[in-house]
């Protein structure tokens, strides 16, 4: 068995969970993380890189003998990383920046669900806020305001009233809070949101486990929308049919749309979809990994993850298995997100946790683990059934001591509390 030195990408909760199954691999021989986080740099050498500093990452590849690369978040792909690493002869695992616009792009998402007829909400695109604001005055609210481009999870709102709707155009097209581009406006649907996240190497797509997060920061799903509060695997309202309907009608259509466009897809096809009582839609995709969906679904998986990069960045076969075990995961989060919050506070009682904590946003000063960023750390409870596996997360959130975090007690509702 040939042994890789392997390199990750990124420096959050995602990328903890991608180095956490690497490092179960025996084809791992050394782990780099670029820049990593205080949890990564347990299990991987973290070097002073940044995600977006793409020739950087290509010369440390070379010099360190890097035979592949993982690409987490998405800013990296955006300034086309694989692109880079690809031209350099370099094996890497994530989508082009052209395959990529299926994400950094709303518009050519919903063009090209129209296009090859993939449910999805109906849709118009403006850069005129005077053109936007007079379509939302003729439609029904609330109404979905998109900014047409990546905002770190934070370009998407949900206006219920004609004020909130004009404020939220204003941001995105007059303001440029995200940048200059263009705001994608959608009819508003209604059902539970799901996850399903596809391994995709041109038209071959290996499905993964199911997933909900928990977008709102509250308990009853109240307060500001976030990156996610938490999330849970398997769901136990999306069917067999719901599932195969997913695969048959959304992912692999797509995937083989990608590949007639010429932009074929390789990497990680994300996509966010709602069980409407009209059938199942595409809210969104995601050109990678979820975070934090990732932090429940690849601690289910069984297989060699190495293979099945190393499958989808060669072209080659790949099999899955998973872990019929349910796993669930509690987001600490600093006091404030995700608004503005403080920074460097100290963390206690992680060496007394039972289960596995991922850092989303930490920093080491010396022995000791600082906050670093909003979501600080994700902590996973694994169970027979979804309920033990909340009992387990619960009681280890209850072990870890800072005085400026919070955290969400309900992840799961959807299924538990019913």
């Amino acid at each position: 068995m040939k042994q890789l030195n392997i390199l990750v990408i990124g420096s959050g909760g995602r990328e903890h969970a991608i180095v956490d199954a690497l490092s179960r691999s025996p084809q791992a021989a050394k782990i780099y993380a670029a820049p990593g986080n205080a949890g990564i740099a347990r299990r991987a050498e973290c070097v002073a890189i940044r995600e977006t500093e793409v020739e950087r990452l290509v010369a440390f590849a070379r010099e360190r003998e890097i035979g592949l690369t993982v690409v987490g978040p998405e800013a990296a792909l955006a300034v086309g990383v694989v692109d880079a690493f690809k031209a350099a002869g370099l094996r890497i695992f994530g989508p082009t920046q052209a395959a990529a616009r299926i994400e950094s792009s709303k518009e050519f998402a919903k063009e090209l669900m129209t296009k090859y007829d993939v449910p999805t909400a109906a849709f118009r695109a403006f850069t005129s806020y005077d053109e936007a604001r007079a379509y939302v005055a003729t439609r029904p609210l609330p109404t979905v305001l998109k900014y047409d481009g990546l905002a770190a999870g934070k370009g998407v709102v949900i206006a219920e009233t004609m004020e909130e709707a004009d404020a939220a155009l204003r941001d995105m097209l007059l303001d440029d809070k995200f940048g200059r581009g263009k705001v994608v406006v959608e009819e508003f649907l209604t059902g539970p949101e799901f996850s399903f996240m596809c391994f995709v190497s041109g038209e071959r797509v290996w499905p993964m486990q199911l997933a909900q997060d928990h977008k709102r920061a509250y308990d009853g799903d109240k307060g500001p929308n976030t990156g996610g509060m938490g999330a849970y695997s398997p769901l136990p309202f999306v069917t067999a049919e719901d599932e195969r309907y997913s695969l048959e009608r959304i992912l692999k259509p797509v995937a083989r749309a990608m590949v007639a466009e010429g932009c074929p897809f390789e990497g990680v096809l994300y996509g966010g979809l709602m069980k409407t009582p009209q059938g199942i839609k595409v809210i969104e995709f995601n050109a990678r990994f979820g975070d934090p969906e990732t932090e429940v679904v690849l601690p289910r998986l069984k297989s060699d993850i190495v293979d099945i990069f190393c499958a989808v960045a060669d072209g080659g076969e790949a099999t899955l298995e998973w872990d019929e075990r349910a796993t669930l995961g509690i987001v600490l989060a600093s006091k404030g997100y995700p608004g503005s919050y403080a920074k460097g506070v100290e963390i206690e009682g992680l060496d007394r946790v039972e289960g596995c904590v991922y850092h989303m946003g930490t920093k080491a000063e010396g022995d000791r683990v600082l906050t670093a960023g909003g979501r600080v750390l994700f902590v996973v409870g694994q169970g027979a059934t979804l309920a033990e596996a909340r009992e387990k997360a619960l009681a280890d959130v209850a072990r870890i001591a800072c005085d400026n975090l919070f955290h969400r007690t309900d992840i799961g509702h959807c299924a538990l509390d019913e």
